[in-house]
């Protein structure tokens, strides 16, 4: 039988036991206000986090880490949304922080429409093929221009016009491109002109003298050579076998472009075409300050006599046009006195610095000798007599004079022009202008009937620094 204890002995350690327990219990008030000073400590620790103190990360970390009467697990949940939320927060900063969005960049429509301007807002246009001059006859390097101080200087200040070149140039090379890609066989010569011409204007952002066209389209075929283009009621259409050269140009404030292809569609004119093409590069190539102008027409007919082209069983000899030459150009004045020959003989005159120049070549399979021939279709003013007064019986020739000065001055002008700014019933005043000298006619030019001619021009600007090729494109 197990022992017995006695009463009084299990009531004392009994109570005994219970008094250590009630001093070693805190009050349940006291715990309370532990529980409250904790949460404060870690609202305090959050706004320092939201302030972007420096221990932002150490704070998140004690926080998440301190547990308060076994609520470890709900206080780490806690911690982990309100980082979350903070990460949501800074996302949904960035997505207010939008990027700019590039400008579309603008392009070309088709036919072209744009000015060329407004593809450059700084107003500063491409530069054209920048070469180095030749050196002299006697092997004297002109490098020393390129690294002028002086030169460079000089260049500079002609910068504003150089500009005014360029933007001509850029029009001229989008306006020939387009025409490239539409010109064909089937397509009457009025279509081709009025389409280059109306891309021309478009381009160019025509304005009566301060803008536009600086002479007629020129479309000759064959035998015809140069200033042609059809009059109103001209039905003459392309056709695969026709060499046809396209001959335009652009100005801005009178500085004027002047360059030329020709358009085949046969391939057994591909050597005449090269030839010319050859010959005016060669011409370009040579061309410089103090260069003589005879010595240029002699590589130019070297050049061009090197090739040959076989036409229906007969081989011919490609030969340089010797009645027509390349020439100097000024401002609202496409001829302005110096004359490039492109055979040789030709006078010693020598190119200057600050000059411009258009060096063009025509081959030919005939004599290669042209002459005027055909209907009329090219005008021009006199250049020195346009400030000057002349008498005129006719009214309507004087009305036609005041037209003619008022939309194209010194620059040329053909009849479709004077069609399109509504005049009617004008040719007799036309015709009196020329009898007296005020209008220049400046017919087609023509070799012997069956011969083929090609053309190629590009206008050059002998700048004190380097020589310029503007008018140089992709295309040639």
């Amino acid at each position: 039988m197990p022992a017995v204890v006695e009463k009084d002995d299990v009531h004392k350690e009994a109570e005994a036991e219970l008094i250590k327990n009630i001093v070693e219990v805190k009050p349940s008030n006291e715990i309370q206000n532990e529980v409250t000073q904790d949460a404060k400590k870690k609202k305090k620790k959050k706004k320092k986090k939201k302030t972007g103190t420096p221990d932002n990360e150490e704070v998140a970390a004690e926080t998440c880490e301190t547990p308060v009467n076994g609520k470890e697990t709900q206080d780490s949940e806690k911690c982990a949304n309100e980082q979350g939320d903070q990460e949501a927060g800074t996302g949904e900063a960035k997505k207010k922080r939008k990027r700019k969005k590039k400008p579309a960049i603008k392009q070309q429509t088709d036919p072209p429409t744009i000015p060329v301007s407004e593809f450059f807002p700084n107003k500063i246009f491409p530069h054209g093929q920048e070469c180095e001059y030749p050196a002299d006859k006697d092997g004297r390097s002109a490098a020393w221009r390129t690294t002028s101080a002086e030169k460079k200087a000089s260049d500079t200040s002609y910068e504003e016009m150089w500009n005014d070149f360029r933007q001509a140039a850029e029009a001229h090379r989008q306006v020939r491109k387009h025409v490239q890609e539409f010109i064909k066989p089937g397509l009457t010569m009025i279509e081709i002109c009025e389409r280059l011409e109306q891309a021309s204007r478009s381009l160019i952002n025509e304005n009566k003298l301060d803008a536009g066209l600086a002479f007629p389209t020129g479309c000759s075929l064959n035998n015809c050579a140069a200033h042609y283009t059809p009059n109103s009621g001209d039905k003459t259409v392309l056709t695969y076998d026709d060499v046809c050269k396209i001959d335009f140009g652009t100005h801005i404030n009178g500085r004027i472009i002047d360059s030329a292809f020709t358009v085949t569609f046969n391939p057994r004119y591909d050597p005449l075409v090269e030839a010319v093409k050859d010959a005016t590069n060669t011409g370009v190539k040579n061309a410089g300050i103090d260069v003589r102008l005879c010595d240029l027409g002699e590589v130019i007919q070297e050049t061009m006599e090197s090739y040959e082209i076989d036409l229906d069983g007969k081989t011919y000899q490609i030969r340089p046009v010797r009645n027509l030459c390349g020439h100097s150009i000024g401002q609202y004045r496409i001829h302005a006195g110096k004359t490039v020959p492109i055979v040789r003989g030709g006078n010693q005159t020598r190119m200057e610095e600050g000059e411009v120049f258009a060096i063009e070549t025509f081959g030919s399979t005939g004599r290669g000798v042209v002459r005027d021939d055909m209907e009329c279709s090219h005008y021009m003013k006199d250049f020195d007599l346009a400030n000057q007064h002349v008498n005129l019986r006719l009214p309507r020739a004087k009305r036609l004079l005041h037209v003619i000065t008022e939309n194209f001055g010194t620059l040329a002008f053909c009849r479709r022009w004077i069609d399109r700014l509504g005049e009617t019933k004008y040719l007799m005043a036309l015709k009196s202008l020329c009898d007296a000298g005020v209008i220049e006619p400046h017919p087609p030019l023509c070799d012997i009937k069956g011969c083929y001619t090609a053309q190629f021009e590009h206008t050059i600007i002998l700048r004190p620094n380097c020589k310029e090729v503007v008018s140089r494109g992709d295309d040639y």
